[in-house]
């Protein structure tokens, strides 16, 4: 499942993040990359040891835990720490597949990733390409949100980001461990909620039909969640 979330952050949260990483010093990106991803990245990166990016990775995951669009799509386990990255100058990054764990520096804590996310912090009329580009099982799909916008999408998906050719491209990217490690199972528990929440708005919570909805997800979840 692929899934665009709107607003994440709003619009002076992004300026207040583009303050800080317009004032920040970039690395080299490849300095974080794999064997494989090395050889096709070419980007600008903040260090993950970097104050500013543990300063705004952490406001992101309080943006991430108010979303109930996120939770109710990713039923998050454990989060990597957000990323930064900016593309400009003919930077991109060619087609690669995330990493099936991902150490984070310093602690002995590994994540498995289940889903791959993108926040854009840049206006998309600011730069041109950039595009996110993912395989799915339904073809190929370009993504370019809006500031403050995330993509969700699963990390077993072959991606790459187009180069960007004027203009600078900056978001924060990060990948998580979910509670329902399969992607199908994440996909009709996400479809169920959705629509509980729908006839929930239509209905009231002490409607009769979304009460036993909601059981039936609460059931189908403690059957398939691992905490």
């Amino acid at each position: 499942m692929l899934l665009a979330i709107p607003d994440v952050l709003s619009a002076e949260e992004v300026r207040e993040f583009r303050r800080a990483l317009d004032a920040a010093e970039w690395v080299d990106g490849r300095a974080t990359a794999g064997s494989q991803s090395a050889e096709v990245k070419h980007n600008l990166q903040l260090p993950e040891s970097s104050p500013v990016a543990r300063r705004l990775g952490d406001l992101v995951l309080d943006a991430l835990g108010r979303s109930e669009l996120f939770i109710s799509a990713a039923l998050p386990n454990r989060i990597f720490p957000p990323l930064f990255n900016k593309y400009e100058g003919g930077g991109a990054f060619g087609a690669h597949l995330d990493n099936a764990i991902r150490a984070v520096r310093g602690t002995p804590v590994r994540i498995r990733t289940d889903l791959s996310a993108t926040l854009f912090l840049s206006d998309p009329d600011s730069y041109e390409g950039g595009e996110l580009v993912i395989e799915t099982g339904f073809g190929v799909q370009e993504v370019k949100l809006p500031a403050g916008h995330l993509v969700l999408y699963p990390s077993t998906s072959i991606h790459y980001v187009a180069p960007v050719t004027s203009g600078a491209r900056v978001s924060s990217f990060f990948w998580m461990q979910s509670m329902v490690r399969n992607t199908d199972d994440r996909t009709i528990l996400f479809d169920l909620d959705q629509s509980i929440q729908a006839l929930t708005g239509e209905r009231g919570g002490n409607d009769e039909v979304v009460l036993t909805l909601s059981g039936v997800y609460q059931n189908l979840l403690r059957r398939v969640a691992e905490t």
